[in-house]
């Protein structure tokens, strides 16, 4: 299973400080991005990422949490995202997203909500990405029947509410990747995984 850091902020000197601290455990990094729809608050704007300067390689891993995320791809595209994954209760089709996505070179991914069913997926997603706790800023528990729409069919992970206490748990559903921002640290350096 592979644990991916979440960079959540809003202010784009706080998003690099923990880029800059983070890029020696990972080469993937997750940015959730924000439009104060889907979810109060705004994030730093995405193509500020440019400006960063780096050795390393680093795997944008992109969660569009934002009204129509199709109309994201292009900052997506600019700041050379790896994956891209949009939260499917603010896209008008799944189909035309995940299309859009593949056409333009990067894995497609699918956010879920933790209420929202998982229906009418694309055969062509790369990624489902289950909420673990609703999206937003600030602190929730994590919602563990979230783990019960886990099926062998697709490439499953978890976001939200990771931490050393359930990571065992969501392990044993055969999720293959788990994002994390607070306890990012604790679990790749605990013996639990």
């Amino acid at each position: 299973m592979q644990i991916i850091p979440t960079i959540f902020e809003k202010e784009f000197v706080k998003a690099e400080e923990k880029i800059q601290a983070l890029k020696k455990f990972t080469k993937w990094m997750q940015i959730d991005v924000t439009d104060d729809v889907f979810t109060p608050g705004k994030t730093f704007e995405l193509e500020l990422l440019s400006k960063i300067e780096m050795e390393e390689i680093i795997l944008w891993d992109i969660h569009l949490m934002v009204k129509e995320p199709i109309k994201w791809l292009k900052k997506c595209e600019f700041i050379g995202a790896s994956r891209v994954t949009g939260q499917v209760e603010m896209m008008s089709n799944k189909e035309d997203f995940v299309n859009k996505v593949k056409d333009m070179g990067m894995e497609a991914g699918l956010a879920f909500d933790v209420e929202t069913s998982l229906i009418e997926i694309p055969s062509d997603t790369d990624l489902i990405l289950l909420m673990g706790r609703k999206a937003g800023f600030g602190e929730a528990k994590f919602e563990k029947k979230i783990l019960e729409k886990i099926s062998g069919e697709k490439k499953f992970a978890v976001d939200g509410g990771v931490n050393k206490e359930n990571i065992e748990m969501i392990r044993n559903t055969g999720v293959q990747i788990v994002y994390s921002g607070a306890a990012y640290l604790d679990l790749i350096n605990s013996d639990v995984v």
